[in-house]
C-alpha cells in the first residue's frame, strides 16, 4: 500500500483562512489568445487512448481497479477513496448533442466525513514542461458543503529522495523562489457569500505574494469577476494552465477553463527565482475541515485526469 505524507499535508489545512487577502490581478481572459473549446482530447472518446498522444504526460481514467499504481502517493483513511459506477453525466447547460459528459464507466468517489476524516486524494509526480495543462472532470454531490483544499499543482526540487516533498507544506509562509510555489484550482465559498461549494478561483503561493492582514502569507486569490456558482450533480470539465516564468522575471502565467470556456487568465507572475524549480507534482483531492464545512458527509467524484504540454479541452464524445 502506498503511503501518503499526511503530516505534511496537515500543514496545508491548519488555521489557513484562505482568502483574507486577495491580490487584485487583472483577468485578461476576454482578450486572451489562449485556445478554447475543442482541444487535443476531442479525438479520444471518453479519453480512450489519449495517453498515447505525444503531448500527454499523464492520463488516468479510473477504469482499472489497480489505478493506485499510477500515482506516487495515496491518502485514503478507511475507504475514503472508492471506484464506483460513474454517476449520471447529464449537463443541463450543454447543447443537446453534448449533454452527456464522456467519463467512461467508472469514477473515483471521494467521501469526506467530518467526524471520521478530512477526505482523501492522490498525488502524481511527473516530468515538467514550460507550460503545463491539467484537466479533470469533477461532480459535486447535491449535499456537498464548502471544501477547504482541492486540486493543486506544486513545484518541488526533485521527484524522489529527500527533496521530493519540498513543495508541500509552508502554509502561512512566503516561498523563497528557490524552494517551492503552488497553485490550486479550488471552489471558493467567500465566507458563505457564494453558495456551496462556491465559485472557481486560483489559490496560489509564490515568492512575490502579498501578506494577509494578520501578517501571515496565506495563499493569494485570483478571481474571475463574472464566475458563476459551481453547479452540483453535473459533471464539469475543469482545466488549468501554468506557464513558468523566466527565473527572476515576472513573465509567468496561469489560466483556467470550465467546459472548454476560458474563464480566467492572469499574467505577470514571478513564480520562481531558480531555473531548477519546476511544477512537477499534482494532487487530486477533496479536503474538508469543520472550519467552514458543517455538512457531515461531503461526496465528490473525479474522472479523466490528463496532464499535457498543450491545451486538452473536453473529452471526445
Amino acid at each position: 500500500m502506498l503511503r501518503f505524507k499526511a503530516e505534511l499535508f496537515a500543514l496545508l489545512a491548519v488555521v489557513a483562512p484562505l482568502n483574507l487577502f486577495a491580490e487584485q490581478w487583472a483577468n485578461v481572459a476576454a482578450d486572451s489568445s489562449l485556445p478554447q473549446g475543442k482541444g487535443l482530447a476531442d479525438r479520444f472518446v471518453a479519453d480512450a487512448g489519449i495517453a498515447g498522444n505525444s503531448s500527454v504526460i499523464f492520463a488516468e481514467d479510473f477504469e482499472q481497479s489497480d489505478y493506485q499504481k499510477n500515482w506516487q502517493d495515496v491518502r485514503d483513511d478507511g475507504g475514503v477513496l472508492t471506484l464506483v459506477t460513474a454517476p449520471s453525466s447529464f449537463r443541463s447547460d450543454a447543447p443537446a448533442n453534448e449533454r452527456f459528459a464522456p467519463v467512461g464507466k467508472r469514477s473515483l468517489q471521494v467521501t469526506a466525513r467530518l467526524t471520521k476524516n478530512t477526505g482523501g486524494g492522490l498525488t502524481k509526480w511527473f516530468e515538467s514542461n514550460d507550460r503545463l495543462f491539467i484537466r479533470f472532470y469533477v461532480r459535486f454531490d447535491k449535499d456537498v458543503d464548502y471544501i477547504h483544499h482541492f486540486c493543486t499543482l506544486r513545484a518541488n526540487k526533485a521527484t524522489h529522495g529527500k527533496d521530493a516533498w519540498s513543495g508541500f507544506g509552508g502554509a502561512g509562509l512566503k516561498p523563497l523562489g528557490s524552494d517551492r510555489f503552488s497553485t490550486a484550482l479550488e471552489p471558493w465559498g467567500n465566507w458563505g457569500k457564494n453558495p456551496a461549494p462556491g465559485k472557481w478561483h486560483f489559490y496560489s503561493y509564490w515568492q512575490d505574494m502579498k501578506p494577509s492582514p494578520d501578517g501571515n502569507y496565506w495563499g493569494n486569490a485570483f478571481d474571475a469577476e463574472d464566475e458563476r456558482p459551481i453547479k452540483k450533480e453535473e459533471w464539469i470539465c475543469a482545466e488549468f494552465m501554468l506557464k513558468h516564468n523566466t527565473p527572476g522575471k515576472p513573465d509567468g502565467e496561469q489560466a483556467w477553463w470550465i467546459d472548454g470556456k476560458l474563464i480566467g487568465h492572469f499574467k505577470g507572475i514571478n513564480w520562481r527565482a531558480s531555473g531548477d524549480l519546476w511544477a512537477n507534482a499534482f494532487t487530486l483531492e477533496s479536503y474538508v475541515t469543520d472550519r467552514w464545512t458543517k455538512q457531515e458527509t461531503n461526496r465528490v467524484w473525479f474522472d479523466n485526469v490528463v496532464i499535457a504540454r498543450d491545451y486538452i479541452g473536453p473529452a471526445g464524445l
